[in-house]
């Protein structure tokens, strides 16, 4: 009869014995190991803006309609281009023309108010710290033909905190491994594999208007934003 060996494997902190007969895979390092999970998040500070803003006009007929929309939407991008913003980061969207009707108390029958166009960009501002201005500038120049939709500050290049993020990962995991191995009376050996979970980045829109006041130029707070990276590792145990 052969004796019995005892194996020990450990996954994300839980302790796992097993027993079986000694074999080529017992004595394999990798049957040893400690498992783990970590995430390593980086604050950053936006360094750009999109904005998201709607040309629109009502008019008696589908085609003035489109017409009055495009001269708005004219008008926002002279603003746009007085402000630096080069034409490859201003983008259209959406172009639509639709009937509008009213609708009044009691009456079953609504009534043709006009013809709705609209047209929709999306817009990428380089430099955050003039966010506010450009925005001022576009309001200005289409008056109540557009709409401001979203403000979206972001980070041009997410690459560089994406890269602090993992190393902050990949220590925080080493970190963990060694405290269970430790509690364990072991030590770790190799990297069996490590495996990326995910890796998170993903700026919120802010309501346009935050940060003005009254009579003063329009603010768009850029805050800080969180970029994070989730992996699993496992070392095997010496």
């Amino acid at each position: 009869m052969f004796p019995r060996r005892l194996g020990l494997a450990l996954t994300a902190g839980v302790v796992l014995l097993t027993l079986g007969a000694p074999s080529a895979q017992a004595a394999d390092t990798t049957a040893r190991a400690i498992t783990v999970q970590a995430t390593g998040t980086i604050k950053v500070t936006p360094d750009a803006v999109r904005l998201n803003l709607t040309a629109t006009s009502l008019a008696p007929t589908s085609k003035d309609a489109l017409a009055a929309t495009s001269t708005t939407a004219s008008a926002v991008r002279k603003a746009l281009a007085a402000n630096g913003i080069a034409t490859k980061d201003i983008a259209t969207t959406r172009i639509t023309v639709n009937p509008e009707y009213n609708y009044a108390a009691g009456d079953k029958t609504p009534t043709l108010a006009g013809y709705r166009a609209t047209q929709s960009f999306t817009v990428v501002i380089r430099k955050a710290d003039t966010a506010g201005k450009v925005i001022d500038d576009v309001v200005a120049a289409a008056g109540d033909g557009a709409t401001i939709d979203a403000v979206t500050p972001f980070v041009l290049d997410s690459e560089k905190a994406l890269a602090s993020a993992r190393i902050s990962a990949v220590s925080k995991a080493r970190v963990k491994a060694k405290a269970y191995a430790s509690l364990l009376g072991e030590k770790l050996g190799r990297v069996v594999y490590l495996t990326e979970l995910n890796s998170n980045y993903s700026p919120g829109p802010i309501p346009y208007g935050v940060g003005a006041k009254a009579d003063s130029a329009t603010q768009v707070d850029l805050g800080q934003q969180d970029v994070s990276v989730s992996i699993e590792v496992k070392w095997s145990l010496k």
